[in-house]
């Protein structure tokens, strides 16, 4: 009798998709073979030499280069080549990259200046293909900004938009942070409302993002009840965007306190590393729970 397509799943289809699912990553030692290959970067073409399995096993960017398919030869390179250079990246990020590989682990952080180092090494994880360690990266910051009751900096922000795509777990993890600290707030923080009028991807993005809290009506105000507030508080203004004070004086940083943020003219370009900092009018002025 044949079965029709109904989404049933008979017992051995339903153990086959489980097993898939629970499919564990080979352990470290099977993967520590003799054939190393050696890596070289940053503009000193820091030298670092890397079981070749390993790396290859974890990322679909290496295995790429260093095996060869037999059926296009053309295109691949010769098996006696086992270098890579990576002119282009930095040294701290890559250190913390190979680290992972042998320890499949990740420092968490103390203090949120860590998190720089952790986007960049994102970033290589993003570009080497290596989704295990992007998802470890991502849980490590979520939970360092859950842990400690704050949101991603607007820099922060800008960084990780400035160098990924639509459909990026890092981002939308942020964008989601973002949208329930401004959704929470009575004031809009300056630098924030200045970003958003600037880049129209990101307030779409956060308005996606609340979407899909699926909130029930009720839960929320409905400005066409004439019996309501119209959305208004009680001065009859619509939450106002906060004043911008004067800046003090200090060196830049990076640094999420539990207070609100204020603005800050940098909120209008990305920082061009994960380690740019911001003003100590935004340090003064962090997002909280």
């Amino acid at each position: 009798m044949e079965r029709k397509d109904s989404g049933y799943m008979s017992t051995n289809e339903m153990a086959a998709t489980e097993q898939k699912k629970e499919k564990k990553e080979k352990p470290l030692n099977e993967l520590l073979t003799h054939s190393i290959v050696d890596i070289y970067v940053g503009p000193e073409s820091t030298h670092w030499p890397i079981h070749e399995k390993l790396l290859c096993y974890h990322s679909p960017f290496f295995a790429s280069i260093f095996y060869n398919d037999k059926d296009k030869k053309s295109n691949s390179r010769s098996s006696s080549s086992k270098s890579y250079g990576l002119p282009d990246d930095d040294d701290h990020p890559f250190e913390l990259l190979v680290g992972w590989l042998y320890s499949r682990a990740i420092r968490e952080p103390k203090e949120e200046k860590e998190i720089g180092s952790l986007l960049d090494l994102y970033l290589l994880a993003d570009k080497f293909e290596m989704a295990k360690l992007a998802d470890d990266v991502v849980n490590v910051v979520r939970d360092f900004y859950h842990s400690t009751g704050t949101y991603p900096g607007l820099r922060r922000v800008q960084y990780i938009y400035s160098n990924t795509d639509d459909d990026n777990v890092m981002r939308e993890m942020m964008v989601g942070s973002i949208a329930r600290y401004l959704a929470l707030g009575d004031t809009i923080p300056n630098h924030w409302a200045k970003a958003l009028r600037r880049n129209g991807q990101l307030a779409l993005d956060i308005i996606r993002s609340v979407q899909e809290w699926h909130l029930e009506p009720r839960a929320v105000p409905d400005p066409r009840d004439p019996s309501a507030d119209g959305g208004r508080l009680g001065n009859g203004a619509f939450s106002a965007v906060e004043d911008e004070r004067p800046r003090s004086q200090g060196t830049d940083g990076d640094n999420t306190t539990a207070s609100a943020q204020t603005g800050t003219d940098g909120a209008d370009t990305a920082p061009t590393s994960a380690d740019e900092g911001e003003s100590e009018q935004e340090k003064e002025d962090k997002p909280s729970q």
